[in-house]
């Protein structure tokens, strides 16, 4: 199934996420603060817009909201220097990593890796895509439930850099356009529950709308 990427004439690739890159959201859940990007891949299945609805899957009792800086890869390449990162991506904008959190916590009990906890469908929310020049300055995350603030942070708190996780993960996978980068979430996840209305916006940019329902 095809997925466009708002704001550009890009389909999404691949996905590629960012664990545990706040030291603070490592702690909330009793991780290890990582010493190297800890990465995982989700479906493109799993895309979900503005104005549309999360879907509390039948199989989880739990599932958690994480706000994200996603970049947008615009330029494919392998080996890419940090100094060289920002020519690589032409567009950045706000997401949601959705987390079912009782099945991952299960696989990590059993050492088993956590894509089913990641990657059913809504379980990756974008928004609308603005381009950039530069990975230099700071972006600002703010996630509302019905409101109310639960998630603050910027990309300052960052364990790994934006260009640096361009750099690493270049250094494993071939890039492509079209792929995008969720780069981690700051603390303050939490779960979510049908009705719930869900504001997440990088200040500056248009906000991500959705609403919560159960499968």
């Amino acid at each position: 199934m095809t997925k466009k990427i708002p704001g550009t004439d890009l389909t999404v690739q691949n996905i590629f996420c960012i664990g545990r890159n706040y030291s603070e959201h490592a702690k909330e859940l009793n991780n290890p603060v990582p010493t190297s990007p800890v990465v995982f891949i989700k479906p493109t299945s799993s895309i979900c817009y503005s104005g549309e609805n999360l879907i509390i899957p039948s199989q989880s009792s739990r599932v958690d909201h994480e706000i994200e800086v996603v970049l947008v890869v615009g330029l494919g390449g392998k080996n890419i220097s940090e100094l060289e990162a920002h020519k690589h991506i032409s567009h950045v904008g706000v997401g949601l990593d959705f987390t079912a959190r009782d099945l991952q916590d299960k696989a990590k009990e059993k050492g088993l890796p956590w894509s089913i906890a990641k990657g059913f469908d809504t379980f990756s929310a974008i928004g609308n895509f603005e381009k950039i020049e530069t990975l230099s300055g700071e972006f600002h995350l703010e996630l509302k439930i019905n409101g109310e603030v639960r998630q603050k942070g910027h990309t300052g708190e960052m364990i790994f850099s934006l260009a640096s996780l361009v750099s690493f993960l270049s250094g494993i996978f071939t890039l492509s356009p079209g792929d995008l980068i969720f780069t981690g979430t700051p603390a303050g996840v939490g779960p979510l529950n049908p009705g719930d209305k869900i504001e997440a916006k990088i200040a500056g940019h248009q906000s991500l709308l959705l609403g919560v329902q159960k499968a």
